[in-house]
């Protein structure tokens, strides 16, 4: 893994080009709105004035994690092995949504069945292991142009809810949620087994480092395939609490990585919001979702792909022949009156 490359994708020119394309379209300029906002950010990334979709691919590294011993979840570890199962066969909602979307799922078993170690006792990965899962995911960011980042795992909300609280210094009673679906005491539970394991890897402060004692193995992929999309200018779509998580590494790791990223949405996981915030990350969507998988990715991927579609095809003012002295003015708001 190399995230020397990695450039900031600003251009001011290129920005100005396309900003005027978009207000040529038969529309009041910035009617669009967010979807104006995603075909800017992808000609950016693609530094062109025409962007495309090319290749959707969706991108779930599935694996499990030690700290479920703790109690920190309400399902066995042995659901991960039986949904990647399902994925595989085509029948989870994840698949639903790329086969309406055409996107092509790949499946990467990242340590189904071969946890990472428990992280309340002792580091989740050596430096090692977390360098090797790094690489895998920045290998996996040459599957597509247009990225997706999924995963399956269960215990990896207390992962991301422990990587999340490492970086951003916020007690775990703020960043813990119930996960798939703890109840009240089980959430406490959950909660008392990040504030050991912070208090055990303290001295843990590097960004790889700190993946390493707390992550998962699909985590540290996740963080490679953010970085390694940013260097191969693509765009990745991120999911929900999870995938944030791999954000912070990345933005720990290479700040101008997340350049290359769009939030699908936020999540109904506790924690997501501050953690978005604490990014200053917009999603595109609130959908009280909080099924991961790469679901509000593939959702994002839609319509990053009708935003694409609107500015490709809509006529402009001058080859519909529309005057645009015809425009009604626009309200305080914003919107069209």
């Amino acid at each position: 893994m190399s995230p020397d490359s990695i450039r900031p994708i600003a251009h001011q020119e290129r920005e100005s080009r396309i900003r005027a394309r978009l207000d040529s379209l038969t529309k009041p300029p910035g009617s669009l709105g967010r979807l104006e906002d995603l075909v800017l950010q992808l000609g950016l990334i693609q530094e062109t004035e025409t962007p495309q979709i090319g290749r959707k691919a969706m991108i779930v590294f599935c694996a499990d994690h030690g700290v479920v011993e703790e109690g920190v979840s309400p399902y066995p570890s042995e659901v991960t092995r039986q949904m990647v199962a399902n994925f595989r066969s085509g029948g989870a909602a994840i698949n639903v949504l790329c086969r309406h979307a055409g996107i092509e799922p790949v499946i990467v078993d990242m340590g189904v069945g071969h946890p990472t170690r428990n992280f309340a006792r002792e580091p989740a990965m050596t430096r090692a292991e977390a360098e090797q899962a790094l690489d895998t995911g920045f290998a996996y960011a040459a599957q597509a142009e247009i990225l997706g980042a999924g995963e399956m795992g269960i215990g990896n909300t207390t992962s991301a809810a422990a990587l999340f609280s490492a970086f951003s210094g916020l007690d775990p009673l703020e960043t813990a949620g119930r996960g798939t679906g703890l109840d009240s005491s089980g959430v406490m539970r959950k909660v008392e087994v990040i504030r050991r394991a912070l208090a055990l890897h303290e001295a843990h402060t590097d960004p790889i480092a700190r993946l390493a004692a707390l992550g998962g193995f699909e985590i540290a992929a996740l963080t490679g395939l953010i970085l390694g999309a940013a260097s191969r200018r693509h765009l990745v779509m991120l999911d929900g609490f999870i995938t944030g998580a791999a954000a912070l590494v990345a933005r720990a790791i290479s700040p101008a990585s997340l350049d290359y990223v769009v939030f699908s949405h936020c999540s109904a996981e506790k924690g997501h919001q501050k953690m978005l915030d604490f990014l200053n990350a917009r999603p595109l969507l609130n959908l009280e979702m909080r099924l991961g998988e790469g679901t509000g990715a593939a959702l994002g991927i839609g319509l990053l792909e009708a935003a694409v579609n609107l500015y490709r095809e809509m006529a402009t003012f001058q080859s519909a022949g529309v005057s645009t002295s015809i425009l009604p003015a626009e309200s305080p708001s914003g919107e069209a009156r």
